[in-house]
């Protein structure tokens, strides 16, 4: 394991358990992917966490709130890698998840307000991102001090969810105000960059909707199933960066199932970043990477 290389990881939306617990579950998370996917046996990993809940909410969720905490899985051998024959299934559930029938359409495309109905009903906090620029600059601000503290290094930065938006803007920043940075992966876990709401804000303060200049390689992972990544296509949309460095789009399945989920009659979200954080995909990339 190199020691010149990190990975910094940033999470998403919602209220979330103290800043220990959620790093290390993170950490576990990729560590407990290394090991099912890639035969590693480390129980180490060269990774810092950007934590921001605290910016909008007074306490931490706690333990008892928590109804899925990590969980290490208690199957053996590699987690599922995305199969094509599951297409047709995983289209099929994505219609559901926001809880009434709605038009896949409508929801790949962000046509006729379903993005922004999905932006107002499960991204309230992205909303206060784009609407209170104190939150906003105090968020981005912590990401790109982590980031700049490991110029000397190798980096791949892993956003989820909103926390790869923040990514996403700070590295177009970095791009801007510090052109000699280099971040050698750029890793987004199901991002909601491809909403047409998210796009729209992008190109106001952006040149291009594109690669950021910073960025070696950008790879996007994504569950059809899950909401917030149901336009999980970004090379569509994102055009390359001046080096060329396009976006490449990775289908995975989200296989995390909690035990702690007291609600029988809750789906399962297939958004939490623990699965992404285990899937084969990502897992082979941060061997790669380390």
């Amino acid at each position: 394991m190199a020691e010149a290389s990190v990975i910094v990881g940033i999470h998403g939306l919602a209220n979330k358990p103290p800043m220990p617990e959620k790093g290390e579950w993170w950490k576990s998370a990729i560590i407990e992917g290394l090991q099912r996917n890639c035969g590693k046996t480390t129980e180490t990993l060269p990774f810092d966490f950007v934590y921001w809940r605290d910016l909008r909410y007074q306490n931490p969720v706690s333990n008892d709130e928590n109804s899925e905490p990590y969980w290490r899985d208690l199957g053996t051998g590699p987690f599922p890698a995305y199969r094509t024959h599951k297409w047709i299934e995983i289209i099929g559930a994505a219609t559901k998840i926001v809880g009434t029938e709605l038009d896949f359409l409508d929801l790949h495309t962000g046509v006729s307000g379903v993005g922004d109905f999905v932006l107002d009903r499960e991204l309230k906090d992205l909303a206060a991102y784009y609407e209170d620029p104190v939150f906003r600059e105090a968020v981005r601000s912590r990401l790109k001090e982590r980031i700049l503290q490991y110029r000397d290094r190798r980096i791949m930065v892993i956003g989820h969810s909103m926390g790869s938006i923040i990514a996403y803007d700070v590295l177009r920043r970095l791009g801007r105000d510090e052109p000699q940075l280099r971040v050698d992966h750029f890793v987004t876990i199901g991002s909601p960059l491809g909403m047409a709401h998210v796009k729209f804000r992008i190109s106001q303060e952006n040149d291009l909707v594109r690669t950021p200049s910073v960025v070696g390689r950008w790879t996007n992972f994504a569950d059809r199933r899950d909401v917030v990544a149901i336009d999980a296509k970004l090379g569509d949309d994102y055009e390359p960066n001046d080096q060329g460095v396009r976006v490449v789009d990775t289908p995975v399945i989200n296989s995390y199932r909690s035990p702690a989920d007291r609600n029988p009659a809750n789906r399962p979200s297939y958004h939490k970043s623990y699965g992404y954080l285990r899937t084969p995909e990502l897992s082979e990339i941060v061997r790669a990477f380390l």
